[in-house]
């Protein structure tokens, strides 16, 4: 991800008060909810591994569709834990590896002619690791004749120091099963056959064994990656000992990924520069045209965590003390304002999602002159914006010292995204 300067810096001189909602109780919340996410997200991909490896065992049409499928229920344990990056470090010191993006998907495999060659920002963007078992990368030889998820993530992922070398983690992993999308603003999502995992004359684009060598290896690290983090947040676990360690930090951290996300993140980088791009590579979820969704569920993290109320894939709630009753205790009006905020963006949210849903996809909302498209969008944007400027009062009332939001040039400097 892009680093920008922090666009809110608060500094207020009283001390923190949390009252009767104790503040251990609320970061046990939040620890517990993170702890559900991720193990959502775990079981979600080790389903989406079962369904790579049927399809490796057996290609068909069927068996990608299967896979596709599994793919897009991953996302949405996964979407929900992005609130928890940005204040916690060990979170942001992994998420690189899991959902980095945009990609330039021509360093893993095949590409269209219109997509270009090397640039000047990346002379690996056409690569193509899966057609080529050696080659050079930044002057030393490369033996890539075993695609494993050792090479994916140690030589491979962000090739030559460009964070656009993504070779790891869910979008290299979407690129693999949908293929590039290649209908501009029209519908339709990427097209890949499933005949590039066919074995014999069957295969199609060439190279469909390394390609399934690649696909296996990806979803395997996926899987590790995520056990890993979910073992971070239960009992013992680093993570949770960090936010469990001092109640102040500990809810700047949640205060910092709300807003955060909210702002920097999604209304910037992720649905704003789309606008002003008014390009289609913009999404987020750009093979599968599941950007809808990203932002849906981004959205519905931060009111979980508000909350501290956290839904997991079997229906069981998970819930106890709450940012909102320490709120409360401050200041009723303040929390009803902030669960209210909260509540317009999900409408915003859904209101875009269920458009996509009906057949007005994302990348037809982003095209230039689209004026619908363009109000669904920044009606989302103006809602997470709305929501920060609130998750702002929360910590001058609560008395919190210091907390950074990162922020975007799309929003805070819009002349600078066209330099």
């Amino acid at each position: 991800m892009k680093n920008f300067l922090l666009t809110t810096t608060l500094c207020v001189t009283a001390p923190a008060v949390f009252a009767q909602a104790h503040a251990s109780d609320v970061l046990t919340t939040y620890s517990n909810i993170a702890e559900a996410g991720y193990k959502d997200s775990l079981t979600t991909a080790q389903t989406l591994q079962a369904a790579v490896d049927a399809l490796i065992a057996a290609p068909s049409e069927a068996n990608l569709t299967a896979a596709k499928a599994a793919w897009l229920a991953a996302r949405v344990p996964y979407q929900q834990t992005e609130v928890f990056r940005f204040g916690n470090a060990i979170v942001d010191d992994w998420e690189g590896k899991v959902n980095a993006w945009p990609l330039d998907e021509g360093l893993i495999d095949y590409v269209d002619a219109s997509y270009g060659g090397p640039t000047d920002g990346n002379e690996y963007a056409v690569l193509n690791v899966i057609a080529n078992p050696t080659f050079k990368l930044s002057g030393e030889d490369i033996d890539a004749t075993e695609i494993t998820s050792d090479f994916l993530e140690g030589q491979l992922h962000e090739a030559d120091g460009v964070e656009a070398n993504v070779a790891t983690g869910y979008h290299a992993i979407e690129f693999l099963l949908w293929g590039q999308d290649l209908n501009g603003h029209s519908a339709g999502a990427g097209n890949r056959p499933w005949t590039d995992y066919a074995a014999g004359e069957d295969c199609t684009n060439g190279n469909c064994d390394r390609r399934a060598d690649y696909l296996k290896a990806a979803t395997e690290l996926l899987v590790s990656d995520l056990d890993w983090m979910a073992g971070q947040w239960s009992e013992g676990g680093d993570a949770r000992a960090a936010v469990l360690a001092d109640d102040n930090t500990g809810i700047s951290i949640i205060l910092t990924g709300m807003g955060s996300l909210s702002y920097g993140e999604v209304a910037g980088e992720r649905m704003r520069l789309g606008v002003m791009l008014n390009d289609p590579e913009e999404e987020h979820s750009c093979f599968a045209d599941n950007t809808h969704n990203d932002h849906y569920y981004d959205g519905l993290g931060v009111q979980n965590v508000y909350l501290g109320s956290y839904t997991r894939i079997d229906g069981a709630v998970v819930s106890g003390a709450s940012l909102a009753d320490l709120v409360a205790e401050q200041d009723v009006a303040l929390d009803g304002e902030m669960q209210t905020k909260l509540s317009a963006t999900m409408r915003e949210l859904g209101d875009i999602k269920h458009a996509a849903e009906a057949g007005f996809s994302y990348d037809m909302m982003l095209e230039a002159g689209n004026a619908s498209g363009e109000d669904l969008i920044m009606g989302g944007v103006n809602a997470f914006i709305d929501q920060t400027r609130t998750i702002e009062r929360v910590v001058a009332a609560i008395g919190l010292d210091v907390i950074g939001i990162e922020g975007s040039d799309s929003l805070d400097d819009p002349d600078a995204v066209f330099q």
